[in-house]
């Protein structure tokens, strides 16, 4: 039987190349995501350390530390914590320290040659300027060593051309930018200073400076020779008591290097997700591929029966020809994955995300993909193989052909309406409840319930969209759709693995739509005015703000800041007339318009009217209006909010410096010519940024952009092996038909008519497919939209149509190519040679 075995599979080698595609995309995903996760975790251990390779103990600040930053009940800030000079130079003046520096790590902002300041989170950070602790990667020039010097990151420097000696302006969270010489470039990647955006390096002295802070966050400390670095850290500790956590250079390569596995892993995790998807979806299109080859050849089972092979000898044979297929093709798919890697790698880049490191193959990936391909392989070809050795060994003396269409059972049609109408409670109900689990919970039994009313749901649905192309094609489209439906389960299984890829990617398309446009409508709806200006460190300046209100160009500026008074409970919001009453806010009582000094609007439901007196702070303020939330928000409050003046906020909250400030444009003045005037004002402050309200909204959705462009191309995969499926079953049909085409041929079927009759079939498998999938994520995601505003959010449905519409012509476009092969194979045969074929 094993020869046997074999045989057959070099037999049939050309109908079991398409259906190993399927394993190899699927091993390729899973092995390139374990090549591109181990590249990472390489790269990672060869820079972890760099930092730290002269550092003989660190100090950072301890937990606790941090845990006592913050704000006094009274809103008060409390002191930051940190090591001042004192403390730096007492550890300094230990028997065992060589030398040691303070180091003080915070955000900043950078200028980039355009002007404008450089997208990313910008770390300012201290650099050594002894060169017993100097460990940073130079790769031009060297490290700053006084004031006025800036080093910068290497990818920065080459984004945006800077040159060595050249000036450039650079920022802390304190104060205005300045202009620093830039002295070196270093290469951070793969550090904990790497977060994907500049780095800027100056000296200690200048970190404090520039943060507007007289205390370090860390100490690094190189020892004397022949001192232990334990020995050395018991004596640092001494000085720093609890408020510094202190390790050994091992320590803190440790936890460097753990703190890279952990995230590398979860990033690991995120991407084999995605390669489980796609390996699902492979044993869809195995198991239909089996079912298909075993009902062809049973005849041939038949006979082995007939002269002497048991039923359990016949499925030990199907068994090792598909471990053969998935030993054969998980090895392609291995060699496939590096492929993949390398395409994730671009990917990413593209994006933006910090990636560093090269392509890694380990045994470890490759035992792995190996087990996992033929696992997969094997388990789907289980079932097929169990119902294709059941044929008796009489049937060997037929003349006809063994395969039927087997009919739905009864049963079946049952439990597949009961499990799809409890999907459809579930997604419709996770509102009602607020709880994600009904989301998942809908989404897979929706799907299940498609599954099995599968038979009888698709050919319904492809004699419904095939009706126009029957009276535009005739009797081509006629055969092609009776053609389709000949066999309900196997048109079923085709079609329901395309609903896989194709329902994540309508999820995530309506989900991601629907959540930038709730963010634009609560932007309309909450921000009145024309421009935001925001702060990527620290606070805004009282010169910057002083600057705006003078310009002619801006009409009101205001400072948007709230608090909470605990005496009275009520929050407290900044504002200034023209922003008193939001666009999702109407008025019910007074003139928000009428806000001034000594005067308050308040937000129902405070229970206050105009007239009344609400004293906050000690300070007593009249209501002058009264405004209501939409209804869909007003039950969701959960604060009673009062706004007053800028000025009159400021004399109560003192410490409440703004983030960001709003802006109208001047009567009569061009928005142009007014954003030129306030970039006039930030030009020497790169930590702020200006948006108009269409910017403002493109930030905060940028990051939905980067997620859906980012799942797509992963669940690309997926939705590539289901269209194999469909070529699959395509071309094992017109095996299975050949002295049917023949007949059609012989009988005046034109060559063009036979490839547009299995273009059409191959069209509507793929299009009732990818309906069926658009259909799946639209529900999920609107289940999921109502389960987010049940918890606070305010999100509608958005249903991008254009994009659905070029989901569903790219499925019908890759199916119309991958029936040419098949219609190749099929018109290339003689027509007498098909006539002869049994």
């Amino acid at each position: 039987m094993i020869k046997l075995t074999l045989k057959s599979l070099r037999a049939n080698s050309v109908r079991l190349i398409l259906s190993s595609l399927a394993i190899v995309l699927g091993v390729a995903f899973i092995a390139g995501t374990f090549v591109f996760t181990d590249g990472l975790k390489q790269a990672s251990y060869d820079k972890v350390g760099k930092l730290d390779r002269k550092t003989s103990v660190g100090v950072e600040l301890s937990e606790d530390a941090f845990r006592a930053a913050g704000r006094n009940p009274d809103g008060t800030k409390v002191e930051s914590p940190g090591f001042d000079q004192a403390t730096v130079d007492k550890v300094a003046k230990l028997s065992g320290v060589a030398v040691a520096e303070g180091v003080l790590r915070g955000s900043g902002a950078l200028t980039g040659s355009n002007g404008k300041p450089v997208r990313g989170y910008a770390t300012l950070s201290s650099v050594p300027t002894s060169k017993d602790l100097q460990s940073y990667g130079v790769t031009a020039g060297r490290l700053a060593a006084n004031p006025g010097e800036v080093t910068l990151d290497t990818r920065t420097v080459d984004k945006q051309g800077f040159k060595l000696g050249q000036s450039v302006t650079v920022a802390g969270e304190k104060g205005a930018g300045q202009k620093m010489t830039l002295v070196g470039v270093v290469d951070v990647s793969g550090t904990a200073l790497d977060f994907g955006g500049p780095f800027i390096g100056v000296t200690p002295a200048e970190a404090l400076r520039m943060s507007g802070t007289a205390k370090y966050t860390g100490i690094i400390v190189a020892a004397t020779p022949g001192v232990t670095d334990e020995a050395l850290a018991k004596e640092v500790k001494q000085v720093v008591g609890s408020l510094g956590d202190v390790k050994t250079r091992q320590q803190l390569l440790d936890a460097g290097l753990a703190q890279v596995v952990q995230n590398v892993e979860q990033f690991n995790y995120v991407l084999l997700t995605f390669g489980a998807i796609s390996a699902f979806v492979a044993a869809f299109v195995i198991a239909n591929t089996f079912t298909i080859v075993l009902a062809q050849r049973a005849r041939q089972t038949a006979l082995l029966r007939l002269v002497g092979a048991t039923r359990g000898q016949a499925f030990r044979s199907v068994v090792l020809e598909s471990a053969v297929v998935g030993f054969v093709a998980s090895a392609a798919g291995i060699l496939a994955g590096l492929g993949i890697a390398a395409g994730m790698q671009t990917v990413l880049r593209r994006l933006d995300f910090p990636m560093e490191g090269g392509l890694v193959l380990t045994w470890k990936t490759i035992v792995l993909s190996l087990v996992i391909g033929t696992g997969i392989t094997v388990f789907s070809a289980l079932v097929p193989a169990w119902r294709g050795t059941r044929v008796p060994p009489v049937a060997a003396l037929s003349d006809s052909a063994v395969e039927t269409a087997r009919k739905v059972s009864l049963f079946r049609l049952i439990s597949g309406g009961l499990v799809l109408a409890a999907g459809v409670v579930c997604l419709v109900g996770a509102g009602t409840f607020g709880n994600f689990l009904f989301v998942g919970a809908g989404g897979v039994l929706t799907f299940a319930g498609i599954v099995m009313f599968g038979p009888v749901l698709v050919p319904f649905l492809v004699r419904v969209l095939g009706w126009p192309l029957r009276k535009l094609f005739g009797a081509t489209a006629t055969l092609a759709i009776s053609n389709a439906v000949r066999n309900p389960r196997r048109i079923a299984a085709t079609s329901v693995a395309l609903v896989i890829g194709i329902g994540l990617v309508s999820a995530f398309q309506v989900g991601g739509e629907s959540i930038k446009d709730g963010i634009g409508n609560q932007i309309d709806q909450k921000i009145g005015a024309d421009f935001m200006f925001q702060s990527n460190a620290g606070d805004i300046p009282q010169e910057v703000i002083d600057k705006l209100r003078k310009l002619p160009e801006l009409g009101t500026v205001s400072e948007p800041r709230q608090a909470v008074d605990e005496a009275s409970k009520l929050q407290i919001r900044s504002t200034q007339p023209v922003f008193a009453l939001n666009a999702g806010e109407k008025t019910v009582g007074g003139d928000p318009k009428t806000l001034a000094p000594g005067k308050a609007v308040a937000t129902e439901p405070t229970g206050l009217k105009v007239g009344d007196k609400v004293t906050v702070k000690g300070r007593s303020f009249q209501v002058v209006g009264v405004v209501q939330q939409k209804d869909e928000n007003k039950k969701r409050a959960t604060l009673k909010q009062v706004s007053v003046m800028d000025a009159d906020f400021t004399a109560m909250f003192p410490d409440y410096r703004p983030y960001a400030l709003e802006a109208s444009i001047a009567s009569g003045v061009a928005a142009d010519k007014a954003m030129d005037a306030a970039y006039t004002v930030l030009e020497n402050y790169p930590t702020l940024e200006l948006m108009d309200r269409a910017a403002y909204k493109q930030q905060l959705t940028s990051t939905v952009d980067t997620m859906l462009a980012f799942v797509t191309a992963m669940l690309g995969l997926a939705v590539v092996i289901s269209l194999i499926g469909v070529a699959n079953t395509l071309t094992l049909s017109v095996v299975e038909r050949t002295r049917e085409n023949g007949v059609l041929r012989a009988v005046g079927l034109t060559s063009g008519k036979l490839r547009g009759m299995l273009a059409v079939e191959a069209i509507m498998m793929a299009l009732v497919g990818a309906l069926l999938g658009v259909a799946l994520g639209t529900a999920v995601s609107a289940g999921a939209m109502n389960m987010i505003n049940s918890l606070g959010g305010d999100f509608g449905v958005t249903v991008p149509w254009g994009k659905l519409a070029i989901i569903l012509a790219v499925a019908a476009g890759a199916a119309l190519a991958a029936s040419v092969f098949p219609a190749r194979r099929a018109v290339s045969r003689p027509v007498v040679e098909s006539l002869a074929t049994e």
